[in-house]
């Protein structure tokens, strides 16, 4: 069959970056395994087990030059991936044939290197996060001050700054981060367990002598680069870890769905535009549209991102007192491909939010025309003000406003203001009094300063404390 001629999956064709892609290959997978092998010997040898070096250095010389071609031909004889590897790897270091996997089960390379691909993609999923926060907080600061209409249910409700909006989406974002740092910080590795957990067979293999089986744990553990491993486990290490990741990455789909949702609602009003390429097609056949693909493709991975996170809760409520294998195709599929689609989903934000354009005099339209119902409450405090009836100046005030909605709905400008200067009722305020309470600065509150206070104060405390997780690595993908 030809390339295209079987199925290609849109995550590796259309929308993650090379760098994932690149982390859940089976070629790289294939690395950390031997890498875990390699590490068990090492850690047996300088235990007390008799491993020639001779064995050790052969391992080290072959750790990324598998032939899968030659791993498919042996899985093709013995169906079981794990021995398919082995019997390879022995081929490639005959010194290390009669050691290697001393005392192991399966589990022990494809649960360690699980949780080995977990941490390392948490990490690219964080740098990838925090490129995303350094963008919206560019965007923050630029609008901390231009006025914009607030929606409740969509309709208009007082004013806000197009700043402080973006604060409320940069706020969903930093949960998320801190989520996924505290998630890297508390991840365990699996370690060497054995069969049904119980380290039986390392325990026979060092005489009885337990010290030196949790010391071949903590040994395998810190060479993989962790700090710890699970205390206990049956034959894997508790699904429930899965579970708990894509949690995380469900936690960046809703935030990203919010954003791109919200984007697509201020995109239709014409208020803030998506990035666009020069010669991009909206439509086969409305050349004038310009839609939001991108927030769209957004919204659309982070729902997939999502029923992934309830597939992990059912996996982990199933399993099998120490161990089954119900939960082993379903992971070779839901673990990889929710890191795959998060990742595309925060590649896309990063894309969106560098580039977006706010249409200043559409917001500035918007805000004046809603201005006058805004300041209905200061004019009401005028007029009281001025000796009028609190309560019939309301009604006054109710049945104009009235009368004006039906005639904005129909396409006439907003003039309330005028028709209650005209009205009798407010005849002691002057008009000038009443256009002095259409500047939409005295109705957005504090929401200029609320920015500057959030950016300074949160924003900057995270960023500072993940400054080491790199955010240049290139993210090219079609976006």
């Amino acid at each position: 069959m030809t390339e295209h001629a079987r199925y290609e999956s849109p995550l590796n064709t259309r929308y993650a970056s090379p760098a994932m892609q690149h982390l859940w290959s089976t070629q790289h997978r294939t690395g950390v395994w031997r890498r875990l092998w390699l590490a068990l010997a090492e850690a047996q040898r300088d235990l007390g087990l008799d491993i020639p070096d001779a064995a050790i250095e052969q391992l080290r010389a072959h750790l990324d030059d598998a032939d899968l071609d030659e791993v498919q031909k042996y899985e093709t004889r013995f169906r079981h991936d794990v021995m398919a590897h082995i019997h390879h790897y022995g081929d490639q270091a005959p010194a290390a044939r009669g050691f290697l996997h001393l005392g192991a089960t399966s589990a022990f390379v494809t649960d360690n290197a699980d949780l080995v691909l977990i941490r390392d993609a948490l990490k690219l999923e964080l740098g990838r996060l925090i490129a995303v926060i350094r963008a919206l907080v560019s965007f923050a600061e630029q609008y901390a001050a231009v006025p914009a209409i607030a929606y409740t249910h969509f309709q208009p409700a007082q004013l806000t700054t197009v700043g402080k909006r973006a604060t409320l989406w940069l706020q969903d974002f930093l949960l998320d981060a801190q989520s996924l740092d505290d998630l890297i910080e508390r991840l365990p590795f699996r370690g060497c367990k054995g069969t049904a957990g119980t380290q039986a067979t390392y325990l026979e293999l060092f005489g009885g002598d337990h010290e030196k089986v949790r010391e071949l744990d903590r040994r395998v553990a810190a060479a993989l680069g962790f700090e710890k491993s699970i205390a206990v486990s049956g034959q894997t290490y508790t699904r429930k870890l899965d579970s708990q990741v894509l949690d995380a990455l469900g936690g960046i789909a809703q935030s990203a769905s919010k954003y791109s949702t919200d984007l697509r609602l201020l995109q239709h009003e014409g208020e803030i535009l998506e990035p666009t390429e020069k010669e991009q097609i909206g439509s086969s056949a409305m050349p004038h549209k310009r839609n939001p693909m991108r927030a769209e493709r957004i919204s659309s991975l982070s729902r997939y991102v999502l029923s992934q996170q309830a597939n992990a809760h059912y996996t982990a409520a199933t399993q099998w007192l120490e161990r089954t294998l119900d939960d082993s195709a379903n992971r070779r599929l839901a673990i990889p491909e929710a890191f795959l689609a998060t990742d595309s989903v925060l590649v896309l934000c990063t894309n969106v939010s560098a580039g977006l354009t706010v249409n200043e005099k559409v917001v500035y339209r918007n805000v004046e025309q809603a201005m006058p119902f805004m300041a209905t409450e200061r004019w009401l405090m005028l007029g009281v003000q001025a000796g009028g009836d609190r309560q019939a100046l309301h009604e006054v005030m109710r049945q104009h406003s009235w009368a004006v909605a039906d005639a904005v709905a129909d396409g006439s400008a907003n003039d309330l203001l005028e028709r209650l200067a005209a009205d009798p009722a407010f005849g002691a305020v002057e008009v000038e009094a009443l256009r002095a309470e259409l500047d939409p600065r005295l109705y957005h509150g504090r929401a200029p300063e609320q920015v500057r206070e959030f950016l300074e104060g949160p924003v900057t405390e995270l960023l500072d404390s993940l400054a080491t997780f790199d955010t240049a690595e290139d993210a090219s993908v079609t976006v």
